[in-house]
């Protein structure tokens, strides 16, 4: 039988008809993600050989590392654009600058540096992460001081705007890298800090729930569509592109919250109502959980 019985698809039907076999056709599924590379390979006097290899990997890869690079060319373009354009006003001898001017042209950009600080940092944070397969340097943490001097940071980023509640019960120690695992409930709490309004309430907490460990921070913001829960974690995924970089937000946080708790066998949760708030929940396996409280440990 014709060979095109068994492959349909119209882009193998115009590459055989095409009869030039020297460079091979890439076949997409318009019922999955599935992408093949197809070759015809002539030998012989009327023998083909049908070579065909899975690229869906490859080709996901190449998405991502394009969608990367587009992603943060886009988020520089900005700070870039407002430096280069303060640079040149302040260069000009023919353009007249007042002191106050000059003194907020500089708050101006000494703002835009340090939010592609913070992209080049988060950026450099996840690629360390992904190249290691496993938290390095791990020991017991105690849980108490952690979450209080995150409580700390989250008062000092509020600036007396919220009110910052610390609830910890469950006395016990997790194990961990507490670098990374800083970094990451760093950015639960910078997060909780800058989408809720002035007046709201942050609760951070940790809890026992039977032999796992919970850190969670809840907050009475502006709350998330449940629609857009799912992709939260995705690098450079924006609820709303112009309040995320108001906020002074990468876009990369909760996706270095993700491999962290991933490289950690623990899961983030989410709970958001749009105009309530939200509720980010790490939950750490037994394994990791070391209870302080004998009474705990036994049962």
């Amino acid at each position: 039988q014709p060979v095109t019985n068994f492959v349909r698809h119209p882009d193998f039907v115009a590459y055989l008809e095409r009869g030039d076999y020297r460079d091979p056709v890439t076949l997409r599924s318009s019922r999955s993600d599935a992408v093949l590379q197809v070759r015809l390979i002539e030998f012989g006097e009327e023998r083909k050989l049908l070579n065909s290899r899975d690229i869906t990997a490859q080709e996901r890869l190449e998405t991502m590392r394009r969608d990367l690079v587009a992603n943060v060319s886009h988020e520089l373009k900005t700070p870039v654009t407002v430096l280069s354009g303060f640079v040149e006003t302040l260069a000009d001898k023919t353009i007249e600058v007042s002191a106050a001017q000059r003194q907020r042209f500089l708050g101006l950009m000494a703002e835009q540096a340090r939010r592609m600080q913070q992209l080049v940092e988060d950026l450099l944070t996840l690629s360390a992460l992904e190249s290691s397969p496993a938290p390095q340097d791990e020991a017991p943490i105690e849980m108490l001081p952690f979450v209080e001097q995150l409580a700390e940071e989250a008062r000092a980023l509020s600036a007396s705007r919220h009110r910052v509640v610390v609830r910890v019960d469950g006395d016990c120690r997790l194990t961990g890298n507490a670098k990374e695992l800083h970094s990451a409930f760093s950015n639960l709490v910078s997060n909780a800090v800058r989408y809720t309004p002035e007046g709201g309430a942050v609760t951070l907490f940790w809890k026992l729930e039977g032999a796992r460990g919970v850190f969670g921070v809840e907050d009475t913001g502006i709350g998330v569509e449940p629609r857009h829960i799912p992709r939260l974690t995705e690098r450079f995924y924006r609820v709303d592109q112009g309040r995320s970089r108001d906020t002074g937000g990468t876009g990369l946080g909760l996706a270095i919250v993700k491999h962290v708790l991933t490289r950690h066998q623990a899961s983030l949760e989410v709970e958001s109502e749009l105009g309530r708030g939200s509720v980010f929940r790490a939950v750490f396996p037994a394994q990791r959980i070391t209870p302080l409280d004998p009474a705990r440990a036994v049962a």
